[in-house]
């Protein structure tokens, strides 16, 4: 795997900003891309190379439709390549929509006098895992409003709440957090709760365009949101996700952005993020943006091709704002995580009525599949629904994701281990239509694994789930 093979304009140092406006033009403007190039971009891609700055400025100026699909077809053969048949599962849940910025885009801003804040604390919250933990899932991302109430010691509270919720067969054993930056300090309790990803979305990685959406409030400083997975890395957080919000800003460039991103990280602390998501603006209560910048599903499935060959080891999101037409369509060639039966109220999922209400939610959910229904649908076209928790308990984060992810290893323990959560979904929360296709795709993949010994051992696992036992893996 190459890693970080430019050298830029602004050396990457430690908690130092690193875009560089001027460059990343630079290369959009001067990469015109041949047939030929574009092929072997791809090639270099399927070799399990990042891509470069230059590498990706040719692949995203490519307009021609047989260069597009060459791209696509590229980003399948990849995405085969290393995470197999397998799609991730989780859900968000809203912990508190308080916020102290003025974001343009955002349901949520300060200013917005028509939105009823709650934070969710003790029986609220517990409610709502329970909740989820009946639907059957595993994994969580806890969002919250940035705003002083959320401080890291609240946060690690909230964590550990959700961790100690057991109901029934259900437990969670991830909790990802997506949340303010904080100082270094802020980041060493917030680790202590033993959480999994800490996102942090740079929405656009324009200066210009940052200051002009974000009126009022810290997020406005666009430096110190740049540089706020650098303190996570300082306080010994090795697996965090970057994001760019696509429709602020020109798209070309936010890929640029993000894939610099990347590279810093490479440079600076010797990993990837764990995770890239690219969330497209959706409508929103009191949205006052630019909308010329606003992506057609064209070019976001482009785009999301482009970024699976670019970074080859990085798990990529995708999420409810997309309906499940266009989610289909993309877990095709990019995709490894995507959330089911998203709702994003506050209280959303213990209410009675599923209705949609705009003036309760951050943004419009496109994709309002229950999750055994997106599960059904993934089953359907051959993919492994995984709640998949054991790098992150086992330790495989980080540097040591990177040892398995980047020649493609990781696939070997995804896979089977995606059986072995699908088992404990069919046997605790499945219908038996769904239970039925769930082992008829579990046999399938039996027959095709070529290990013996590795097959054995999950014949053997997949019975003890059979017999009551849970939470097993490699």
């Amino acid at each position: 795997m190459i890693l970080s093979p430019e050298k830029y304009m602004i050396p990457d140092k430690a908690m130092k900003p690193f875009i560089d406006e001027d460059e990343i033009n630079d290369y959009l403007k001067k990469c015109h891309p041949t047939k030929e190039k574009v092929r072997e971009i791809i090639q270099k891609s399927l070799g399990k190379n990042r891509l470069s700055l230059e590498d990706t400025a040719y692949l995203l100026n490519a307009n021609e439709p047989e260069m597009i699909e060459e791209i696509k077809q590229g980003a399948r053969e990849l995405k085969k390549k290393i995470y197999g048949e397998r799609i991730v599962l989780f859900a968000p849940l809203y912990v508190g929509n308080y916020c102290a910025n003025n974001c343009a885009y955002c349901g949520f801003k300060a200013s917005n006098k028509t939105v009823k804040r709650e934070t969710l604390i003790d029986k609220d919250l517990i409610e709502e895992v329970e909740q989820l933990e009946d639907n059957g899932h595993k994994r969580l991302i806890l969002v919250y409003g940035e705003h002083p109430k959320y401080d890291a010691n609240f946060i690690a509270e909230s964590v550990q709440t959700v961790y100690k919720v057991k109901k029934g067969m259900g437990e969670i054993r991830r909790v990802n957090i997506n949340a303010a930056p904080f100082d270094i300090e802020g980041y060493k309790i917030i680790k202590d709760a033993g959480i999994g990803t800490y996102q942090v979305f740079q929405e656009t990685y324009h200066n210009e365009t940052f200051k002009k959406v974000h009126q009022s409030g810290k997020k406005r400083d666009y430096n110190w949101r740049l540089t706020a997975l650098d303190r996570a890395q300082e306080a010994l957080i090795d697996d965090v996700g970057i994001g760019v919000l696509f429709g602020l800003y020109k798209w070309r460039f936010e890929v640029m952005g993000l894939l610099r991103h990347v590279n810093h990280f490479e440079a600076v602390y010797n990993i990837g993020p764990h995770t890239i998501s690219f969330p497209r603006i959706q409508n929103a209560l009191d949205l006052d943006i630019d909308k010329s910048n606003l992506i057609s599903d064209d070019d976001f499935t482009k785009l999301v091709a482009i970024l699976r060959l670019a970074v080859p080891y990085t798990g990529m999101i995708l999420t409810a704002r997309e309906p499940a037409n266009i989610r289909n369509e993309i877990m095709q060639f990019g995709v490894s995580q995507i959330d089911g039966g998203t709702n994003i109220q506050m209280k959303g999922y213990s209410k009675k009525e599923k209705e949609q209400q705009l003036d309760e939610e951050q943004f419009a959910i496109n994709d309002d599949r229950s999750l055994e229904e997106v599960i059904q649908e993934l089953l359907d076209q051959g993919f492994i629904p995984s709640f998949c928790t054991a790098c992150y308990r086992l330790g495989r984060t980080g540097e040591h994701f990177m040892e398995f992810s980047i020649p493609g290893f990781i696939k070997r323990y995804c896979q089977p281990n995606a059986i072995l959560t699908l088992s404990e979904y069919l046997e605790d929360y499945a219908s038996p239509i769904t239970k039925e296709k769930g082992y008829l795709l579990i046999d399938e993949k039996l027959k095709e694994m070529e290990e013996i010994s590795l097959k054995k051992l999950l014949i053997e696992k997949l019975k003890l789930i059979k017999e009551n036992e849970r939470d097993l893996y490699f």
